[in-house]
């Protein structure tokens, strides 16, 4: 999926889940939305008008509404000549166009990469990130960051997030709908109720199934941006040195910090988890630690041995 203007070895493996996480997603849309329009009609449109809305907005201003909520700024090359020049170097091996270059001001050490395309791209790295890693471990995050925008991961997971939004509006309204005494409400012979019930029970469904497949995905997308980053700049002991400087600095990072990150871990580079946080590894946005360097190493093994 890594598209044919650039150097990021290509991935088959991120296109075929990426390919088959779209179908079944498309399945459980028709399902949804055919059971929608049978237990409540006249809801249907005006749920499906919101979701689509919503969807334009997450597509067309994803970097916009993710810079801004993760405090991002963008920077000349005159104030941060470093990280351009680092940004530069990657953009010359893989034959990449310049993305936009941006930081945020938080002591959390991370990066992300935003924007439908590479035309609409920004990567951002944190203060706290460049404070903690050396140019070579830098280089390896942000060919990490670099590998999403070639793979086209941020427009592909926002249109893969459209059920899970559209879905997760209908039980969060129904819910609120329902404790406010639309649970024991009567049109007629039809118990609104009941009605009001089995929608958010469809919903809901419909969410949690959304939820599993595009985390599922996202797992397997941080796996291909590490194998591509690694296989870019030759160097996967640097990009596993970051990966573990990161994940032991998180570690020390204040609750309070982390837990307002934490909602935008599906962007970042490693997840940031508060201490005595703990999830199934059904819901990760990332694969574990040991996991990612597992493959690291393995692919240092090949390089070494000219595979």
């Amino acid at each position: 999926m890594a598209g044919a203007r650039t150097r990021y070895a290509s991935d088959r493996g991120l296109t075929s889940r990426m390919l088959v996480t779209m179908f079944l997603l498309g399945l459980v849309y028709v399902v949804f939305v055919s059971a929608f329009f049978v237990i409540a009609p006249s809801w249907g449109m005006a749920a499906l008008a919101v979701a689509v809305v919503f969807l334009l907005v997450q597509y067309f201003f994803s970097d916009r509404l993710t810079m801004f909520a993760m405090h991002g700024r963008e920077v000349s090359a005159e104030e941060l000549p470093e990280l351009h020049g680092v940004i530069d170097r990657i953009c010359a091996m893989s034959d990449a166009p310049k993305p936009r270059v941006a930081i945020a001001d938080t002591d959390v050490p991370n990066a992300f990469a935003t924007g439908r395309n590479q035309k609409k791209a920004v990567v951002c790295v944190t203060t706290g990130l460049l404070r903690r890693l050396d140019p070579v471990e830098l280089e390896g995050v942000l060919a990490h960051e670099m590998a999403h925008v070639a793979h086209r991961d941020v427009a592909v997971m926002t249109i893969a997030s459209f059920l899970g939004i559209c879905a997760g509006l209908i039980t969060r309204f129904g819910l609120e709908w329902g404790l406010w005494g639309g649970f024991s409400r009567r049109n007629g012979d039809q118990n609104t109720g009941l009605v009001l019930l089995l929608v958010i029970a469809v919903s809901a469904v419909a969410y949690g199934i959304s939820f599993l497949l595009t985390r599922a995905l996202s797992r397997y997308r941080e796996l291909s941006a590490d194998r591509a980053a690694a296989l870019l700049t030759g160097r996967p002991s640097a990009l596993a040195s970051a990966l573990t400087k990161v994940s032991g600095e998180i570690a020390r990072i204040p609750t309070r910090d982390l837990r307002a990150a934490e909602p935008f871990n599906a962007f970042f580079f490693a997840p940031a988890l508060a201490k005595g946080f703990s999830v199934s590894s059904l819901f990760a946005t990332h694969p574990p630690l040991e996991k990612r360097l597992a493959q690291l190493q393995a692919i240092s093994g090949q390089l070494s041995r000219g595979v």
